[in-house]
């Protein structure tokens, strides 16, 4: 049924669930595993040159040498984790006996993981999902029901299991 499975990576502890989910259907199905991480902006820092307004004039100026060198550190450091997570993930794979090959992209999660799904062939993208809704969802944004809406292949989506708040109601 599956022969390309489309795994959406990122860091998060949802992730492992995610690929954990992903290896157990490759392995049922003999599928091909491609491990995607898609860098944005908002992963834990901004990943471009700083650029910041200049409040008296109003308009952008670059930021100086050292905070670009700072900003250079922090993303050739998220690059280097971004890769270390899917060479990790990708050896436990092949240890389990399932092909696997992963990239790592830069860009808009959403759009690069339909993008990349339909380009690759994908029959399933697998995703995570954080479970945001009302005002979060809003100013967050959703990957995973932009890739429901969008993708053309089949979408599961992976949630881990939140425990949930206990309540302690204290009587009076």
């Amino acid at each position: 049924m599956f022969h390309k499975i489309l795994v959406a990576m990122d860091c998060s502890e949802t992730g492992k669930y995610v690929f954990d989910e992903a290896l157990s259907l490759a392995k049922a199905f003999k599928a091909h595993l491609m491990l995607l991480h898609v860098l944005t902006i908002e992963e834990e820092g901004i990943l471009y040159t700083p650029v910041m307004l200049s409040s008296q004039a109003g308009y952008p100026m670059v930021a100086n040498s050292q905070m670009q060198k700072l900003y250079q550190e922090r993303r050739e450091t998220l690059i280097a984790q971004g890769i270390e997570l899917l060479r990790t993930r990708t050896d436990e794979a092949t240890a389990a006996g399932v092909t696997t090959e992963f990239t790592q992209i830069l860009g808009n999660p959403s759009r690069t993981i339909c993008d990349f799904a339909y380009n690759w062939g994908a029959d399933l993208i697998v995703v995570g999902r954080r479970g945001l809704s009302g005002f979060n969802e809003f100013l967050l944004g959703s990957v995973s029901n932009y890739v429901l809406h969008h993708a053309k292949c089949s979408v599961l989506t992976v949630q881990h299991s939140v425990e949930p708040a206990s309540s302690t109601a204290t009587a009076m």
